[in-house]
């Protein structure tokens, strides 16, 4: 990979349009970190764009709809002078690669998720005329895991990618047709970059994969999901840790003891079910139950009581029957859910589920209608859970940032994952306060800083996990 040194000559500037889930997130600041070293300054204005680039989400339809039409605004200003170079980054990208340069001609580069460690020689190559086509899987051993950190990072919270691909064959998803077969980074590659952050003054961590649980297990040698969590426990200044995402069946007894041994492990987790039907499961080549499912659940309440989740579901699933989709409804209310990312089955190109509609279609206004009711049924929940946090203090609130409605107002999240808004200066940005929550609301809360008595505000107090070194699973390092 290309290490020279930082062009020299006046910035050039890149707009980055990121659309789908956190590993494209992650891919974008990656990016962002990488074209910094040839000079190009990120920018939140397509039109000053010298370089606009589209990092595109396949997993539904309506991410795509989204890329195209993302795409017809941006190469309307190639069409009206702007010397600007179009790429298509992303899953969509391997996915389609030669259709959508045959279909966008004013298009210069298409790259895969594989073609992120080599976007400075793509980019380049476009940049001096070519048409650049770059979809290839490149070998998972040695797997070259970008290391730079995003120049834009803030004060508070990061990602760091574990690993890449995914080896689960769920019958409705594209994952592993688009980011390929599954590869762990080296985990003292992680640490690095986590110590990196934590330098920079980033005090919460989330660890990213597309199935963090199976972390280390094809890699002889390399240390475990688990015993990654105490390593970056460990590093000074880490006082949060999250991770996404979890595969209910991978979900180990040692990740469970980590809940009850590592005080910085958030009290949030979110977990993916999809469906609360047995058929459906099967059908989903989801390779659990619901039964097995909630004995995660409640080992994992019993290891951290108070432990908030959310899940992913699928509703109109090829198959689903009215039963099947009140299985989905009495799973919610068993599981306890404080929020879901919900939608209706989406056909993805190659997908063994597509068999599946063939023969047995779900009507779009039956799956519409029970998105709907699934998704009324979790709001009255969330708001219920928001609701019952009045009156109480929350002292682990870690401030994000201003709040995005409100001048004077600032918001921070719990370790349960629930956003509070409250009354504060900008200053207190990445520290932990104590907060009384005042009213819930169906998304959030607002609440009011609590000062202890004699002192100021509790910003200089600790963080979770800063105290003492965590108990250790068996074989860390």
């Amino acid at each position: 990979m290309d290490r020279s040194p930082p062009n020299t000559s006046p910035d050039r500037r890149v707009f980055i349009h990121t659309l789908g889930c956190q590993m494209n997130v992650y891919d974008t600041g990656k990016m962002h970190a990488q074209l910094a070293r040839d000079g190009y300054v990120p920018t939140d204005d397509p039109v000053q764009a010298d370089l606009i680039l589209v990092n595109t989400c396949s997993i539904r339809e309506r991410a795509v709809d989204k890329m195209h039409s993302a795409l017809g605004e941006y190469r309307r200003l190639k069409k009206g002078g702007q010397r600007v170079t179009i790429g298509i980054a992303g899953c969509v990208a391997q996915e389609r690669g030669e259709s959508l340069l045959q279909r966008y001609p004013d298009v210069d580069l298409v790259f895969g998720p594989d073609g992120v460690p080599q976007i400075q020689r793509l980019v380049a190559s476009a940049v001096q005329g070519q048409r650049v086509l770059d979809t290839e899987l490149l070998e998972l051993s040695g797997y070259p895991f970008v290391s730079d950190v995003d120049p834009a990072i803030d004060k508070v919270g990061a990602f760091v990618t574990i690993q890449k691909g995914c080896d689960n064959k769920c019958t409705f998803c594209i994952v592993p047709a688009t980011r390929g077969a599954e590869a762990s980074r080296p985990h003292r590659e992680i640490l690095a970059e986590v110590r990196a952050l934590v330098a920079r003054g980033v005090r919460e961590i989330t660890l990213i994969g597309q199935n963090v649980n199976s972390y280390g297990l094809k890699d002889r040698g390399e240390i475990t999901f688990a015993q990654l969590l105490y390593e970056v426990a460990d590093v000074p200044g880490v006082e949060r840790i999250r991770y996404t995402t979890s595969h209910p069946r991978d979900m180990g007894d040692d990740v469970v003891s980590a809940y009850r041994e590592l005080p910085s492990l958030a009290s949030h987790l979110h977990l993916p079910v999809q469906s609360g039907s047995n058929r459906v499961l099967r059908r989903m080549k989801r390779f659990y139950t619901r039964e097995r499912f909630l004995e995660v659940v409640a080992a994992l309440r019993t290891a951290r009581p108070g432990l908030a989740l959310t899940t992913d579901v699928i509703v109109g699933f090829p198959g689903e029957t009215d039963e099947d989709f009140e299985a989905t409804l009495s799973l919610l209310e068993e599981a306890d859910f404080i929020g879901s990312f919900s939608f209706k089955y989406s056909p993805r190109p190659g997908t063994p589920a597509l068999k599946l509609e063939d023969r047995d279609p779900v009507p779009a206004s039956v799956a519409s209608a029970r998105l709907t009711k699934y998704q009324d049924r979790q709001r009255d929940r969330s708001l219920a859970w928001h609701r019952s946090l009045e009156g109480t203090i929350v002292h682990d609130v870690l401030v994000e940032g201003p709040s995005r409605h409100d001048p004077g107002v600032i918001c921070g999240r719990t370790s349960q994952h629930a956003m509070i808004n409250f009354e504060g200066g900008l200053e207190q940005i990445g520290s932990f306060v104590s907060v009384r929550v005042t009213r819930g609301f169906t998304h959030s809360c607002r609440g009011e800083q609590v000062h202890r008595a004699g002192s100021g505000s509790e910003s200089d107090r600790p963080g979770p996990g800063a105290k003492g070194p965590p108990a250790r699973p068996p074989g860390t390092a």
